[in-house]
């Protein structure tokens, strides 16, 4: 396993002291926040629960949305008062709104003592010494763009199913997306690694892997080995039990992808999340998402060819600069065409850099909430039926936690649906029968089958 290319320069930076990291975004900044605290306690940091209980105070966030930016000053904000009780409590902000506004976060918020770009993750005990034993602030948004992507997968407590990363950045520069000014370009990790880091979770107890990526299927490493080949290997070479992967792009899902999911679909799950965005040819074109709307519905019949149990969820855009009355219901039929059981549907934000940011012809914002709120109400009416079909049926559950209720336990279908039954906390980590007696679109409910 190839190491990262920092050395640290005091090793108890922490001396004890309580950090806690705020999150929100992607599963790459869930991921990267496990990384945060693996590296801190590597240098004798805690981690506590509140920001009360704080001595460095880390805000890892995600600028994939215009609210999202305004969420990291507003929370930013709310810590004056600990930094006024505790003049020793050092606050960083990293992630890709770090990424992205880099200065204008010293400027505008004189509490923040370091940015830190996503780049810079490796380097973050470096930048927190430099925080506790320097004057001034420090900013460190650099991107790293001819060393390789060789990293380590650092979780604390990975539990039964964890996130590991194979690949970062983005290639694609869709018009609406300020990835690759935040992530950077397309990287892939060498398998090698990714084999070991999972050999090395399951040791640990983890059952289940999801491969992450901003754009998951194209990764291809420095041997040659593509996202299928990756996927068989992780199938062959390691003994874990189940796999997943997100995000994928449609232009990169192809029929070998397929097959290999189809051959290996005692570990690697049918669920695919395809995001499409839109469901107009003439938007798609000035998405820059290099696909028709033929194209992305031949892919969907292709995979469901392949994988006749197939559970898809997509990502979506609404009111997206000319998106007129008939684009929208584009969108919609799409929707109804494709079956999706799961939506994850956004208003259009106008995002620093990205070319539609300029586009002339935006969507009013109350027309944009309409059209979201209409599309939900279509996808809710057709997303009871096919839940429905659930019911009565008997699904591997693989328990990773108990519930908020006392004596239910709760995991996931190969699916992915999220099941809450009754059961005992020894079953963790098993994989159980469980019959639906209830299903919604976002939960099941059902009873152990004994």
């Amino acid at each position: 396993m190839a190491e990262n290319s920092y050395t640290y320069s005091n090793q108890d930076v922490g001396q004890g002291r309580g950090v806690y990291i705020s999150t929100y975004g992607c599963q790459m900044n869930v991921n990267d926040s496990d990384r945060m605290y693996a590296l801190l306690e590597m240098q004798n940091f805690t981690p506590v629960q509140t920001p009360e209980e704080a001595s460095l105070i880390l805000v890892n966030s995600c600028s994939i949305r215009e609210k999202a930016v305004h969420k990291v000053y507003s929370e930013v904000g709310t810590f004056r008062k600990l930094k006024e009780k505790n003049p020793d409590l050092k606050i960083g902000v990293g992630g890709c709104v770090g990424q992205q506004e880099k200065d204008n976060l010293i400027k505008n918020q004189p509490m923040i003592d370091f940015v830190f770009g996503t780049d810079q993750i490796d380097n973050l005990p470096n930048l927190v010494a430099e925080a506790y034993t320097q004057k001034g602030k420090i900013v460190s948004a650099k991107f790293e763009h001819r060393a390789p992507y060789h990293v380590e997968t650092l979780v604390k407590n990975p539990g039964v199913a964890t996130f590991v990363n194979i690949a970062k950045g983005c290639d694609n520069f869709c018009t609406f997306c300020v990835v690759p000014y935040t992530r950077g370009r397309e990287k892939s990790r060498p398998h090698q690694h990714i084999l070991t880091d999972i050999r090395h979770l399951i040791k640990r107890g983890v059952k289940e892997v999801t491969l992450l990526g901003q754009n998951v299927n194209s990764y291809n490493d420095e041997h040659g080995t593509d996202f299928a080949d990756l996927m068989a290997k992780v199938a062959l070479e390691t003994d874990i039990e189940r796999i997943r992967f997100t995000t994928s792009h449609p232009k990169d899902f192809n029929q070998k992808l397929a097959d290999t999911m189809a051959r290996h679909n005692d570990k690697i799950m049918e669920y695919v999340h395809l995001p499409f965005q839109s469901g107009s040819t003439r938007i798609l074109e000035r998405m820059n998402r290099n696909y028709t709307r033929e194209q992305y519905l031949e892919k969907i019949e292709m995979l469901k060819r392949s994988i006749p149990n197939l559970v898809l969820s997509t990502d979506i855009i609404v009111g997206f600069p000319g998106e007129t009355e008939e684009d929208f219901m584009d969108t919609v039929n799409l929707v109804k065409e494709a079956r999706f059981e799961t939506i994850f549907a956004f208003k259009y934000s106008p995002r620093p850099f990205t070319k539609a940011a300029k586009f002339e012809d935006q969507v009013d914002e109350d027309v944009k909430t309409e059209r979201l709120n209409r599309l939900f109400d279509e996808h809710d009416k057709m997303a009871f039926e096919l839940v429905k079909a659930y019911e009565g049926q008997v699904m591997k559950i693989l328990v990773e936690k108990t519930d908020r209720e006392f004596g239910k336990v709760q995991g996931r279908s190969t699916s992915n649906k999220l099941v809450h039954f009754m059961g005992s906390p020894d079953l963790i980590g098993k994989t159980v029968d469980v019959k639906i007696t209830k299903a919604f679109p976002a939960v099941f409910r059902g009873e152990l089958v004994q």
